[in-house]
């Protein structure tokens, strides 16, 4: 059902003109680069901003999953009515190409704790543009593949929690515990689609993403952090993926024949299991943080020998993944803040935002911001603005409730939604493909 359109902005200044922009697909999560900087412009030229104002809005059913927007499409999951579907959008309208729907709780089967703020799948969706084939994960660890060719036939598909017997997550910390089901999203690498599952087996398993058949397991047994998603670096030369469990942070080998091998851990606990960020890869680093018992943001460098902290401060996030460009540090939670990413030193601070958001960082160096209950804020980086917070326009209260789905800019268009499942489209062209 499309919406009326509605957006407040508040615009402050002009700074120069827009510069040449590119267009990119946003994949899977964190954007192409699974960073969140995007060869994308923000489409600022000192007016109104977005220039277009909303293009059309629709609702999905509950979720936090974050929209994926590839070759002109929107896909995006939501849950209402004891199913989840998987929806293909047309990316300039709104419009619905086709569904694909199956029975899933509104929780995952061991959930405890929170459900006031969050229902349904949080998992973003993942897609391979070699095979045109989405790849979904429910909370309730339904793990499938669908065929966008053929408008959603179902490839193949299993259970989690059946077909590996995961059990409820433990108590870690002093608080009672929590667990929200599967929240994570998979990694798409050569052949394989790669999910955090929790298993006695392993930590992490590969599938082999044409069939869903079992390719490895990981060395490390980790309970599953089912938070934060895991990520691929590169180690001295050999492809890893660096992975959050419940307790440390992990990095594991991918080359032939180590597949899984555990390269080094670092000890990373925080209270009711909520290592909730994504880290951010930075060569042979991985930034972590977390709020809780473990107020903190750290920096780990990794040799094929083992782990050391390079620093550790006092200024966390407890839910936005950090965001590194051009050796600065970004992030929006209880504030928006940059600090230096080689000494962990703030740099500034500022803006009224709460403990939900997300950011990116685009081409022609500005920060978008999606937060709070519809909060969607550009500002300068410290690029351009290098010695205070600056602020260019402000949306204010464009959804009510909570903005844990990830901010996505792909193709010329900003795409937000809140956790009941509202998904607006902003064009940053008056014409975009």
């Amino acid at each position: 059902m499309m919406m009326p359109q509605r957006i407040f902005l508040c615009v402050f200044f002009s700074i120069g003109s827009v510069s040449p922009s590119f267009s990119e697909d946003w994949p899977h999560w964190r954007g192409m680069a699974r960073n969140d900087v995007i060869a994308e412009n923000s489409g600022w030229n000192g007016g109104k901003w977005p220039p277009n104002g909303e293009a059309w809005r629709i609702n999905v059913g509950i979720g936090c999953s974050s929209p994926v927007i590839v070759e002109g499409n929107v896909y995006i999951t939501g849950w209402r009515n004891n199913r989840d579907t998987v929806f293909c959008l047309e990316a300039a309208t709104g419009h619905e190409l086709w569904t694909v729907g199956y029975a899933c709780p509104k929780y995952g089967r061991h959930s405890t704790g929170d459900k006031g703020i969050y229902a349904g799948p949080t998992s973003t969706p993942a897609f391979d543009p070699e095979t045109k084939r989405l790849y979904t994960l429910s909370t309730d660890g339904d793990l499938n593949c669908w065929n966008t060719q053929a408008k959603g036939k179902r490839v193949w598909g299993f259970n989690l929690y059946d077909r590996f017997q995961v059990k409820q997550r433990p108590d870690v910390g002093r608080r009672s515990l929590r667990d929200y089901g599967y929240t994570s999203s998979p990694l798409l690498y050569k052949n394989w689609a790669i999910v955090e599952v929790g298993d006695d087996e392993g930590t992490v398993v590969a599938f082999d993403k044409s069939d869903g058949k079992k390719v490895w397991t990981s060395e490390c047994k980790d309970e599953a952090g089912h938070t934060a998603s895991p990520v691929l670096m590169t180690v001295e030369g050999v492809p890893c993926l660096a992975v959050l469990t419940l307790r440390n942070l992990v990095v594991m080998r991918l080359d032939k024949d180590h597949e899984g091998e555990t390269v080094a851990e670092y000890p990373w606990a925080t209270d009711f299991a909520n290592n909730i960020p994504t880290p951010a890869v930075v060569g042979d680093s991985v930034l972590i943080t977390s709020a809780y018992n473990h107020y903190a943001m750290c920096r780990v460098k990794f040799t094929l020998k083992g782990a050391e902290k390079l620093w550790e401060n006092e200024n966390p996030s407890g839910v936005c993944s950090p965001v590194v460009y051009k050796d600065r540090v970004y992030w929006a939670w209880r504030g928006i803040h940059c600090v230096d990413l080689n000494t962990g030193q703030e740099i500034w601070r500022g803006g009224k935002v709460g403990t939900a958001g997300s950011c990116l960082i685009t081409q022609d160096e500005r920060l978008m911001i999606w937060a709070d209950n519809g909060e969607l804020i550009l500002s300068e980086t410290a690029e351009r603005s290098p010695k205070k917070f600056t602020e260019l326009a402000h949306g204010r209260s464009l959804f009510r409730s909570d903005a844990w789905p990830h901010l996505v800019l792909a193709n010329g268009r900003i795409f937000v939604k809140d956790r009941e499942g509202n998904l607006a489209c902003f064009a940053l062209k008056a014409t975009v493909r």
